[in-house]
């Protein structure tokens, strides 16, 4: 294929790669979507853009941020740590005048809110670099204060990080990052890709999530106490809490009496509600 795309008058993405020479890096966790109509269905997960600001990781040649701006996204934020992809990003901000914004950076440093500049919020849009998505996940859903600065997010992960964040007690793929994503949103996989959707093709399917924030998550423990609560539990997660719980606290079993769990119980078997009233038992115990 050849020429300029029929849908916004750039050239095709495979043209693109070849003319700014954007192999795929493997240290940088690249896989591109080079369909157009794939990623422009993509976009539409987030629904209406058109008064709406959105924050992308990770465009690499630019196939999720066309598609975007084709769906009529007001203002593009594209975060990029390869200068590789800038020219081609560049290409895309000429053709779309004052609705692409292209910056330099590794996202995993990135003040977020003071990026949004006068924006009240954004929805976050991303096709996820492998090697860093759980992480910078769990830098967005433990964002203080919240309400968060994003109203909403759809991201691509790998099949298997995605079935941990939607998990049920109960199940060898329930843990802290189920617990953190549940408490704070209500995430759905809405979406899968396999392997020959991308360039190079992945060893493994990937699947896209859609993240509500939850308002008002409850119980209102500190996000902090609840990172801490999870990771004691699921450190040991074959034994009863009140063995794995004793890195918390010298009297794990008058903490699980007070938020009136059974120290018999194991971490697979706690709802994320469990969870976070453990840590806010741990809270109002640490003020007083």
């Amino acid at each position: 294929m050849s020429g300029k795309d029929r849908a916004d008058g750039l050239p095709p993405l495979r043209d693109v790669i070849e003319r700014y020479g954007l192999n795929a890096k493997k240290s940088l966790g690249q896989n591109f979507l080079l369909d157009l109509n794939l990623t422009r269905k993509i976009a539409g997960l987030a629904g209406d853009l058109s008064d709406r600001t959105v924050v992308e990781i990770g465009p690499g040649p630019g196939g999720l941020t066309r598609a975007l701006l084709m769906q009529g996204a007001k203002r593009v934020i594209a975060v990029e740590r390869d200068d590789r992809c800038l020219p081609a990003l560049a290409d895309i901000s000429t053709a779309y005048p004052g609705r692409l914004e292209v910056h330099a950076a590794d996202a995993l440093d990135v003040d977020w809110r003071a990026l949004l500049g006068d924006a009240p919020s954004a929805t976050i849009v991303a096709n996820l670099p492998y090697g860093v998505a759980s992480l910078l996940l769990v830098n967005w859903l433990e964002t203080d204060p919240w309400p968060p600065w994003y109203d909403r997010m759809v991201l691509m992960f790998q099949r298997e990080v995605a079935e941990r964040i939607v998990a049920q007690p109960k199940s060898k793929a329930y843990g802290r990052l189920s617990i953190l994503a549940q408490w704070r949103t209500d995430p759905k996989i809405v979406m899968n890709l396999p392997p020959e959707a991308f360039t190079p093709p992945p060893k493994v399917s990937s699947a896209i999530v859609d993240f509500r924030p939850i308002a008002q998550p409850q119980p209102p423990c500190r996000v902090k106490t609840l990172a801490r609560v999870t990771a004691a539990a699921f450190g040991q997660r074959r034994k009863m809490l009140r063995s794995s719980l004793k890195q918390l606290t010298p009297f794990p079993e008058l903490l699980l009496k007070r938020a009136d769990i059974a120290p018999e119980r194991r971490a697979e078997d706690l709802s994320v509600t469990d969870f976070a009233r453990l840590a806010l038992v741990l809270d109002e115990s640490d003020a007083a």
